[in-house]
């Protein structure tokens, strides 16, 4: 009868694994080229300053290294994350992945499309595994939301400043 129990759970489990699929998406524009909104995301070392929603604890955007965040989902819920840089594609994809194999694995992307008003910054993220089945992904994709707000600001007023810059030290040269 034991047996009987184990190929129920084996069963009951892998129909869980296998059917613990969904996703969240955030898109936005900025009225910027790519290569600036690419310059934000990346700028991980001072995620703190602006960033309401990650913030860099370890590790370095590169190619098959393990980056370790604080995740910010609200202000209940803020957790440690570790993740592993997939592939990255400057100014165009940032890919990471990460997650507790059959319980809860993600597949986290940032993609950036050049638009004729600038640039369309996705955040889409999958989610499987078991526990999947039984969560509510909705308070994670208000945080990216967030993060997507965050960005744009962040490179809008960057360029904002730039052209003040710009603008007053140009008033100072001599001729």
């Amino acid at each position: 009868s034991w047996m009987i129990y184990l190929i129920l759970f084996s069963i009951a489990f892998i129909v869980l694994y296998f059917s613990g699929n969904k996703s969240v998406h955030n898109e936005i524009i900025i009225y910027e080229d790519p290569e600036k909104v690419w310059e934000v995301l990346t700028e991980t070392d001072i995620y703190k300053e602006w960033n309401p929603v990650m913030e860099l604890l370890e590790g370095n955007l590169i190619e098959g290294n393990k980056v370790k965040y604080r995740f910010t989902q609200d202000e209940e819920n803020i957790i440690d994350i570790s993740t592993r840089v997939k592939k990255i594609i400057p100014n165009k994809l940032l890919n990471q992945v990460g997650g507790i194999p059959f319980v809860i694995k993600f597949d986290h992307t940032y993609v950036l499309e050049k638009k004729e008003q600038g640039t369309k910054l996705t955040i889409h993220e999958d989610y499987n595994g078991v526990y999947v089945n039984f969560w509510n992904p909705k308070p994670v994709e208000l945080a990216y939301k967030r993060l997507n707000e965050s960005i744009k600001k962040r490179t809008e007023n960057n360029i904002k400043k730039e052209k003040l810059d710009e603008k007053s030290n140009s008033r100072y040269r001599s001729k």
